[in-house]
């Protein structure tokens, strides 16, 4: 996957490099940042560490502002690339700024209506979260998401957040994380690309013989 490339060389790497890229980055990133928090926390009593908890549970609120931008800057993209494409062929000019705004929209939506079942197996399934490993999580995943968007490789968000949850749960061991939901979320990944490729093959036949 790594190899040396010139600066402004066109990376053309698999859907599945891309996803162990991001995966191997989000996992290092938080592991890097909690063991950076157990190491401060170390020699902190218990009035200190309420104080920590306390500060992070502030600044969680940044870091969470701070992965919801960079997810906008690239699964919304990822959702309306498509779109874009299609409309570019048929008009000579496309606003982007409305396509990546019902994109957001969508986005949202989602969020509020399913997000609840995927917010509670990362955040509470996989292993125990704090603020300090909440800001570790949200930190090295928007960072990696964003780093991502700025070279045009179009990672998935989820990814590297459960990669991050993962890092973080590592860090205290792997007697921390839940081995059984980490092999579900993997199976489901593994699915999710041949089960979205052949649904993808029946809509586009099933198009050709209507029209």
């Amino acid at each position: 996957i790594f190899t040396k490339t010139r600066v402004g060389t066109e990376l053309n790497y698999t859907m599945g490099e891309y996803i162990l890229i991001s995966l191997v980055m989000s996992a290092a990133a938080g592991l890097a940042g909690y063991l950076f928090f157990i190491k401060t926390r170390a020699h902190a009593k218990k009035k200190k560490y309420d104080v920590v908890e306390g500060l992070f549970r502030r600044l969680q609120v940044m870091t969470s502002c701070y992965v919801a931008f960079s997810h906008g800057a690239n699964d919304v993209a990822n959702a309306v690339g498509p779109v874009a494409v299609i409309l570019a062929f048929s008009w000579q000019e496309v606003d982007t700024v409305y396509l990546l705004a019902f994109g957001g929209i969508g986005l949202a939506l989602g969020i509020t209506t399913w997000g609840y079942k995927v917010i509670r197996t990362v955040g509470g399934r996989i292993t125990a979260l704090t603020n300090t490993r909440g800001f570790s999580v949200d930190f090295a995943a928007a960072t990696v998401v964003l780093v991502a968007s700025k070279m045009g490789m179009p990672v998935s968000t989820s990814h590297a957040v459960v990669g991050a949850v993962i890092g973080v749960g590592l860090a205290r061991g792997l007697d921390a994380v839940d081995l059984g939901v980490i092999k579900k979320i993997v199976y489901s990944w593994l699915l999710t690309l041949p089960a979205t490729a052949f649904v993808s093959i029946l809509i586009y036949r099933g198009l050709i013989i209507l029209f």
